[in-house]
Formats: C-alpha cells, sequence, structure tokens
C-alpha cells in the first residue's frame, strides 16, 4: 500500500479578508452553517454578516476581520467533512500571524470557542493599540533579511515579516517609518512598497495589546495537540501548553517568520501543503519559498468540490 505524502494545513491571516467569504460554506455545509451561528452567539455581533455582506470598512477593522478569518478557516475544514464524510487528512499545521490561532484550533489545541474567545480579544486589543498609536507597515521588495535588519536599525522600527525571499515587511511608528524608503534606496533594495494598514502590526507599538492578551492566555484551557504546529516567532514546533502560550504572546510584537516556518515544514518531510482561506497569498509564498512544493487553495465550497478526490 502507498504511503500517503505527508501533508501540512496552513491558515491565512489579517489583509486575505474579502466580503463574501464563507456565505458559500454558510448555505452548502451544515456544520460550517453551525460554526457561523456560534460565533455569532458568542460574540454577541453578525460576524456572519460582515463576512458574508461586509461593508468592506467595517470587515477590515482588525477586531472584526481576525475572528471572521479563524471561522472561515475551520468552516471550510467542517465542510470539506461534511462533503466527504471525514475530516480533511494532515499532520502538521502552521498559520500567518492570526492564521497561528485557526492552526491551533484545527490541531486541537483548544476548541473552537476557546480560540474564538482568543482571537476576538486579540483582535479588540490590538485594534485600541492601533487606535493609541500613529504606525504603518511598507513592505522590502528584493531586499533580504539582513539588509531589512539593518533598514529596520537605521530607522528605529521593527521587521514585522520575513514571508519569502525577497518579500520582508517592517513596522513602526509613521514618523520613523518616513526614512525607510531612502535608507532602502542607500541599501540597493529593489522597491519599498507603503501597506494600507490600521497600525504598526508586530512591532513595539503593539506593546499594549501583548500585555493585555497575555492575561487572557494565561487563562485558556489548552491540551495537547493533534498534529505538531509551528510557531511564527521561533520558525518551530511549539510544543506543550507554556510553550504555546509563550509563542502566542511574543507574536503580537515579534516576527513573523514565515519563510523558516515553511522551510522547518520542508525538512520535516512535508511537500504537500494546503492553504485554508482567501485570496490563495500563502501558496503563492509557498512557491516563492520552494518551487517544487505542491499547494492546494481552499476558499469556496466550489474548491472543496473541485480538490476532494485529490485530499482523499
Amino acid at each position: 500500500m502507498t504511503t500517503p505524502i505527508k501533508r501540512a494545513l496552513l491558515f491565512s491571516g489579517q489583509g486575505a479578508q474579502k466580503v463574501g467569504m464563507g456565505a458559500d460554506l454558510w448555505d452548502k455545509s451544515p456544520s460550517a452553517h453551525a460554526l457561523y451561528e456560534q460565533a455569532d452567539s458568542r460574540l454577541g455581533w453578525p460576524l456572519s454578516g460582515y463576512s458574508f455582506n461586509g461593508p468592506v470598512e467595517v470587515l477590515t477593522e482588525t477586531r472584526i476581520c481576525q475572528p471572521a478569518l479563524y471561522v472561515h478557516g475551520l468552516a471550510l475544514l467542517a465542510a470539506y467533512e461534511d462533503l466527504t464524510g471525514r475530516p480533511l487528512r494532515f499532520e502538521a499545521a502552521a498559520g500567518l500571524s492570526l492564521g497561528e490561532y485557526t492552526a491551533h484550533a484545527a490541531a486541537g489545541s483548544f476548541t473552537f470557542q476557546t480560540g474564538l474567545d482568543l482571537v476576538a480579544e486579540r483582535g479588540r486589543l490590538m485594534q485600541e493599540s492601533c487606535n493609541a498609536t500613529v504606525g504603518t507597515m511598507a513592505t522590502l521588495l528584493g531586499a533580504s533579511a539582513e539588509q531589512a535588519r539593518e533598514i529596520a536599525a537605521a530607522c528605529d522600527v521593527d521587521v514585522a515579516n520575513l514571508n519569502c525571499p525577497g518579500q520582508i515587511v517592517l513596522s513602526g511608528g509613521q514618523k520613523e517609518m518616513d526614512c525607510v524608503a531612502e535608507v532602502a534606496k542607500e541599501k540597493g533594495v529593489r522597491r519599498v512598497l507603503p501597506l494600507n494598514v490600521a497600525g504598526a502590526y508586530h512591532s513595539r507599538l503593539m506593546a499594549s495589546a501583548a500585555t493585555g492578551l497575555a492575561h487572557v492566555l494565561i487563562t485558556a484551557d489548552l491540551q495537547a495537540s493533534h498534529v505538531p504546529v509551528v510557531s511564527n516567532v521561533t520558525a518551530r514546533v511549539a510544543d506543550g501548553a507554556d510553550e504555546i502560550l509563550r509563542a502566542l504572546e511574543e507574536q503580537v510584537c515579534g516576527s513573523v517568520r514565515w519563510e523558516e516556518s515553511v522551510r522547518h515544514l520542508i525538512e520535516m518531510g512535508f511537500t504537500d501543503f494546503v492553504e485554508c482561506g482567501p485570496g490563495g497569498v500563502l501558496a503563492g509564498l509557498v512557491r516563492r519559498i520552494e518551487p517544487t512544493a505542491t499547494c492546494l487553495s481552499l476558499e469556496t465550497h466550489a474548491d472543496i468540490v473541485k480538490h476532494a478526490d485529490a485530499l482523499l
């Protein structure tokens, strides 16, 4: 009998959200429908309505889009199981920033309800930090990690995301970020692309959110996960409740080491990835990191139907 190729699930982070996500899952999957109803009831506001109908300005708010992406990722897994009669097989998981919470829920580190409470509070606290500071972010295209760190040090900002070769994001105060383009040019970086974001995510400006979240995380009910989950801040598997909680707390201000995380999964023997979330962003990053790896993207019920046989 042929041994199945090892598969890792990848879950989307903030910025991937789009109006309409999950609407077809609500219509066509009883289990996904039930997750959205649970989320609406537990949160006390219409997550499903904002996800399905917008407006985009509301869905883009940090406090809204984080739980919306979390529920969408898990609703995709529920819809797959409804369609095929069995859970989607996977042997590891990871998620980009917010997606790390979805990965832990999928892996059984905590329940759907616990994860929803955590991401709702994370989103609320990060929204407060955005409102209390004046920060922004920019992508360095064509920069090495060493160049990015030199530019960040020169401008007194932080390295927020190391996404893939040639795509690194800096984050910090607006005043400090104003010098990034000039310094990057001096360092030979091909292009600096300012990002339209509400604040300086994954930087020191999120410190108050990290402190607030630490008080919430310490009360969370965690258990041993069914499969390994790779942490953004360490690019290694977070093993045990204490390590998971520490990684999730440090992640708020720390760098998202996505390229290293994917490479670590490849070193563990994973060459088959499935992205759960909107837009296909993570599949694109995987191709940049390792062109020989495969990554299917699940965003809609039609995607699940299209790929169901291959995923079985």
